[in-house]
C-alpha cells in the first residue's frame, strides 16, 4: 500500500499584527486577561491582503521548499471557512494563478479549524488515482471578516494567515494513520450563511468548546497512535490545532506529553482556524523541531463539531 509524506511547507501572514493593548481599546479587557485564559498577546489582522493572496504566497513557499513546480501537483486542496468567493472556489483560483494543469483536482473544503487534517487525509486518498503524485493543501483564512469586535468573548481569540503543505504520494511510503469525527453539536460554534437574517459573525460557546476539547483530542490521539501502533515516545512533535493554550496543557497533563515536545505559537498568530495546524507545522520545521525521516502527530478540533488526528511524516 501507498501512502503520503510532506516535502514542504509554507506560511503567509498579514502585515498588521493586532496586539492585546489593542483590543484593549475596543472591548473591555486586557493583556493580562488574555494572556491568562488563552496564551495569546497578539494575531494578525488582513488590511490590503485577501484569502486568496495569503494561499498564494503560502502555497509558493510550501512549493520552493518541496523542490516542486505547479506543473507537478495532480491534487490542489484549500481548506477554509472565510473565501474571497462563494463560487469560484479558492483552489481553482490558485490553479489559474499558479499555472497548475486544467486536469488539477481543485476544490475548498469546510471543516473549520480541523481543516488541515481533513485535507491531508482527502489528499492521500485522491492522489490515489492522480496521474501527478504530488499534492498541495493550502488553509488560508481571513477570520477578521467574521468576527464580532464588540463581543470579548471571541475578538480576543480569532487571527488571519494561511499555512500549505506540499505532500508526495509514493508505494515508498507507508498509508499516513489518521482519524476524524464530527458531532453535529452546531450551536457550540457557527458563523450565519448567506439568507440567515443575521449578521455573519463568529458565535462561541468557550464553555462548551473547552469541554468538547479537552474530552475530545486525548480520545483522537489515543485511536491515531492505536491504529499507528505506536505510543506517544514514538513522536518527535505533537502540533496541535492553536486555540487556547489551557486546553493545551490540559491535553499534555491527561496524555503525559513533556511541554518540549508540543509545538505551541499561539502567542503570535492566535487561532487561524483551519490555517493553525499547518502554520504551526510549518514554524515548528523551520525552527529545526522537525527534520527528514521524524514523525508528527498533528491533532486539531473545531467547529461541525469536528475533530482530527493524523500521523504524518517528513521526506
Amino acid at each position: 500500500m501507498s501512502g503520503i509524506r510532506i516535502r514542504g511547507t509554507g506560511c503567509s501572514l498579514p502585515r498588521q499584527t493586532v496586539t492585546n493593548q489593542d483590543l484593549s481599546r475596543m472591548v473591555e479587557t486586557s493583556d493580562e486577561w488574555i494572556y491568562a485564559r488563552t496564551g495569546i498577546r497578539e494575531r494578525r489582522r488582513c488590511v490590503e491582503e485577501s484569502q486568496c493572496e495569503l494561499a498564494l504566497n503560502a502555497a509558493r513557499a510550501a512549493l520552493e521548499m518541496a523542490g516542486a513546480s505547479p506543473a507537478d501537483i495532480g491534487v490542489c486542496l484549500v481548506p477554509t471557512i472565510t473565501p474571497d468567493y462563494i463560487t469560484p472556489s479558492t483552489a481553482c483560483m490558485l490553479q489559474k494563478e499558479l499555472g497548475m494543469p486544467e486536469d488539477t483536482v481543485c476544490f475548498d473544503l469546510s471543516a473549520a479549524c480541523s481543516g488541515f487534517v481533513f485535507g491531508l487525509h482527502t489528499a492521500q486518498a485522491l492522489l490515489a488515482y492522480s496521474r501527478r503524485k504530488y499534492g498541495l493543501i493550502v488553509c488560508s483564512e481571513v477570520l477578521s471578516r467574521i468576527t464580532d469586535y464588540t463581543d470579548r468573548g471571541t475578538c480576543i481569540l480569532f487571527g488571519d494567515g494561511a499555512g500549505a503543505a506540499v505532500v508526495e504520494y509514493s508505494d515508498r511510503y507507508a498509508p499516513m494513520p489518521s482519524v476524524l469525527g464530527a458531532r453535529g453539536e452546531w450551536e457550540s460554534l457557527y458563523a450565519p450563511g448567506l439568507g440567515r437574517g443575521e449578521p455573519p459573525v463568529l458565535h462561541m460557546g468557550g464553555t462548551q468548546v473547552f469541554k468538547f476539547a479537552v474530552e475530545t483530542v486525548p480520545e483522537c490521539i489515543r485511536a491515531l497512535l492505536d491504529r499507528a501502533g505506536l505510543t506517544p515516545e514514538d513522536v518527535d512533535q505533537f502540533v496541535f490545532h492553536q486555540a487556547n493554550r489551557r486546553i493545551l496543557e490540559r491535553v499534555m497533563k491527561k496524555m503525559g506529553i513533556p511541554e518540549e515536545k508540543v509545538w505551541m505559537n499561539m502567542e503570535h498568530y492566535g487561532n487561524v482556524s483551519s490555517a493553525s495546524t499547518a502554520i504551526a507545522l510549518d514554524d515548528a520545521v523551520r525552527a529545526g523541531r522537525l527534520a527528514p525521516g521524524q514523525k508528527a502527530l498533528c491533532c486539531a478540533f473545531g467547529g461541525g463539531l469536528t475533530w482530527a488526528g493524523a500521523l504524518v511524516e517528513l521526506a
